[in-house]
């Protein structure tokens, strides 16, 4: 399938259906890949566009891609961007299968990372899915180590914590 019209720009609340859809479907695709059927069942449970919708109430901004498959226009992914604790920031990146080693999540983070720094970000740390920590050493994120986090079930999940600094300029 090809993707045409692709586009990106910051998401609204009218976009929350859609984010939930390309995430369950990055979730369905590309996990399978990586966690037993059970993680991934757990990973997905809870996605809908409330979600998104609160999060964006609560200050998270998401960037979307969208494009046109087969006539209709859709979410192909997002990014967001959270304040974690003073200059620390957040992210997280998902697209869908069809959309992925195309460009769209790079593009997406980029995004996310630009509104970091405007933000005042000095980094952004991941707890990145296994089936991200690739994507994300491509995007400047180095290892700091293993570990698990919780999904909105409360259970399990493994994990590789990382980290990307921005630069800074020191003055005199």
């Amino acid at each position: 399938m090809k993707i045409a019209d692709l586009k990106t720009r910051q998401a609204v609340p009218a976009d929350a259906d859609g984010i939930a859809q390309a995430h369950r479907d990055s979730i369905r695709s590309i996990g399978p890949r990586f966690y037993p059927p059970n993680v991934v069942d757990d990973w997905e449970e809870g996605l809908t566009g409330d979600v998104y919708r609160k999060a964006m109430e609560g200050g998270e901004v998401f960037f979307i891609a969208t494009g046109t498959i087969d006539g209709t226009n859709v979410v192909l992914g997002f990014a967001s961007d959270y304040g974690i604790e003073g200059s620390k920031h957040g992210t997280s990146v998902y697209v869908r299968a069809i959309a992925a080693r195309q460009g769209v999540g790079s593009a997406l983070f980029g995004l996310a990372e630009e509104h970091a720094k405007a933000s005042g970000a000095s980094c952004i740390e991941v707890e990145a899915s296994l089936a991200g920590v690739e994507f994300y050493k491509a995007n400047g994120f180095i290892e700091l180590g293993p570990g698990e986090t919780h999904l909105m079930s409360g259970r399990p999940i493994a994990c590789v914590f990382m980290r990307k600094d921005f630069a800074t300029t020191g003055r005199s």
